[in-house]
């Protein structure tokens, strides 16, 4: 439930402002409009602060084209941006105001950042997410003490619960140092607009999200003595050494066979088929080291081939505690998600 008592709200259909004054249950809430209380279910009803910031022109826009790697265009030239932000890596965002029929100031559209403050050089893949579906993704790295100009969000995406995941790893990989990790930061309407209205009071141009402070160090391992079963005669192995380069573990991971290897067209069916098997096992194991709460597959539809392998793997699992392929605005029906338990 989005909504809270005492959130100002709009109701769709008759387009009239009121308060949400109770909740009557996860999908309707109880709303009051000119002294008139009657219950409305949560997708009849929407925050005002869109329709506020929006209403601004009298001819029709034009029609929406979904941004892609192939039609994003370069950052206009102008005033290098000051960014507000202390160490780390920031997601930044540059409010551009228009004039309404009023000749008031109103939200355009929001130019984003990625910002690095700190000394390392970054490669990243970035997801713009709306509404849970993948709108863009970009993969490329930024410089130390740098900015990188990510793309354009029109103001009216922002209403649509936009999700901004990153996914990072050094250029010049370090010892002692994770190989990739993912952060990401998920926008509510209500705080979007309160993040407005300060930068107006305090007349600055840009409001920021930190991503992470210090670039992740490799998990701590304690060191055991196991030189007592060495002198007793077992075989002992320096799992250390083997943890050194043990990748993080990931929360989503993608089957697609593209994903995987650039020869997938020189593959035969189960050629891909193994690959993928092999890849799902390496992160499976991946999250049980690590002790993921769950694990994200992504098989895509096809034929069901994949997903009906990797079902049968899960069935035989101990640690799994439940398993479920339903229905993901990201994903559809071509993702399993897996919870584990470790007891």
């Amino acid at each position: 439930m989005k909504f809270q008592v005492g959130d100002k709200v709009i109701v769709q259909h008759s387009n009239e402002e009121g308060e949400v004054i109770e909740i009557i249950n996860d999908k309707m809430v109880m709303v009051e409009c000119k002294g008139v209380r009657f219950p409305a279910y949560s997708d009849q009803i929407d925050f005002p602060y869109f329709k506020r910031f929006s209403e601004k022109k009298l001819v029709p826009d034009p029609p929406k084209v979904k941004k892609t790697i192939d039609n994003l265009r370069p950052e206009p030239s102008g005033p290098k941006v000051h960014y507000k932000v202390g160490n780390g890596v920031w997601l930044a965002f540059l409010p551009v105001f228009d004039k309404d029929i009023f000749d008031d100031d109103v939200v355009d559209y929001f130019k984003v950042y990625l910002v690095n403050q700190t000394a390392l050089e970054l490669n990243f893949n970035y997801w713009l997410r709306l509404g849970g579906s993948t709108d863009l993704e970009l993969t490329s790295n930024i410089k130390g003490f740098s900015d990188f100009y990510l793309q354009n969000v029109p103001l009216e995406n922002m209403n649509d619960s936009p999700k901004f995941d990153f996914e990072f790893s050094l250029t010049a990989p370090k010892q002692g140092k994770v190989t990739h990790f993912e952060a990401s930061h998920k926008i509510k309407t209500k705080q979007l607009f309160q993040k407005i209205e300060e930068l107006r009071k305090r007349q600055e141009a840009t409001f920021s999200y930190l991503l992470f402070e210090q670039y992740p160090d490799e998990p701590f391992k304690e060191s055991v003595d196991l030189s007592r079963l060495s002198n007793a005669g077992f075989k002992v192995y320096d799992l250390s050494k083997v943890r050194q380069h043990l990748e993080p573990a990931r929360s989503v991971i993608d089957l697609h066979i593209e994903r995987l290897t650039d020869s997938w067209k020189r593959m035969s069916s189960p050629e891909m088929l193994t690959l993928q098997l092999k890849t799902f096992e390496k992160y499976y194991e991946l999250a049980l080291f690590h002790h993921q709460p769950s694990l994200i597959v992504i098989h895509g539809v096809g034929t069901g081939r994949l997903r009906d392998e990797i079902h049968e793997i899960l069935r035989t699992k101990r640690e799994v505690k439940t398993f479920v392929n339903q229905y993901q605005p990201a994903y559809g029906y071509g993702a399993t998600e897996i919870l584990f338990d470790y007891q």
